[in-house]
């Protein structure tokens, strides 16, 4: 499976100029899968109220593009639903399947837990033969709940990871590939956001053993996920099998 992903420079609240801006970056290429970074549509802003979709804004862009490259498209966007912001991960199928998971783990540090409401359940959707893991950003620094119970292939990562704090992100993601056995595809965004802060090129994929299979060209960066290959290192080394067992209350 062939996955592409956009270092996208987000415009701050202009979802209408990211919708054409991803268009056009994506306009010539061909993947099964797209990946876009968290808060394509408008940037990581607190401002919910005045950025969220109310009319899915974003899922709509998401299902035209799917539609149009027959590919299946993945990323972040603030939504409102009853009263309540969420930080939602859309995956959209070509097809029309739709899947979402709403960010557990919400940054508190920037005031994103007084904003929107926390998510409470963990998602995996099936593509194309391959079990991705759906993660938003600060979900990476707690492994618990990304632990692989043998349920998932591949962890998909959508991030606004600033420039100050990317060695934390690149060592992680590593090893959230080394300890699940599992593709590990990391999509932060570049440039500078409305609160001054720098984001630099920083997007990854990661195979089990945490080599990096990814290339860059330009403002993509794209891997190939050959679930045979993952198959045959995960019978050979076989540390799933040795993981503790335990639940998460949520």
């Amino acid at each position: 499976m062939k996955v592409v992903g956009l270092n996208l420079d987000i415009i701050w609240k202009n979802k209408t100029e990211n919708f054409e801006t991803i268009e056009r970056e994506l306009q010539n290429q061909e993947a099964d899968l797209f990946i876009l970074p968290e808060m394509f549509s408008t940037g990581f802003c607190m401002d919910a109220s005045e950025v969220s979709d109310r009319h899915e804004e974003s899922l709509g862009f998401l299902k035209k593009i799917s539609k149009e490259k027959n590919a299946a498209f993945c990323g972040s966007a603030p939504v409102e639903q009853y009263g309540k912001f969420y930080n939602r991960m859309y995956f959209v199928q070509p097809g029309g399947e739709i899947s979402f998971y709403n960010k557990r783990h919400l940054f508190s540090f920037s005031g994103e837990d007084k904003v929107y409401t926390p998510g409470k359940n963990r998602i995996i959707v099936e593509y194309k033969g391959i079990r991705f893991l759906l993660q938003v950003c600060y979900d990476l620094r707690f492994p618990v709940f990304a632990r692989n119970n043998d349920d998932y292939d591949a962890i998909l990562y959508v991030a606004n990871w600033p420039e100050k704090r990317v060695e934390a992100w690149e060592h992680l993601l590593k090893a959230r590939a080394i300890e699940n056995l599992s593709f590990v595809f990391g999509l932060n965004r570049i440039g500078t956001d409305g609160n001054k802060l720098f984001y630099q090129e920083s997007s990854h994929c990661f195979f089990a053993d945490g080599k990096e299979i990814s290339q860059k060209t330009g403002n993509l960066v794209s891997a190939e996920l050959n679930r045979e290959e993952l198959d045959d290192f995960r019978n050979h080394f076989q540390f799933l099998n040795d993981r503790d067992s335990f639940s998460i209350q949520l």
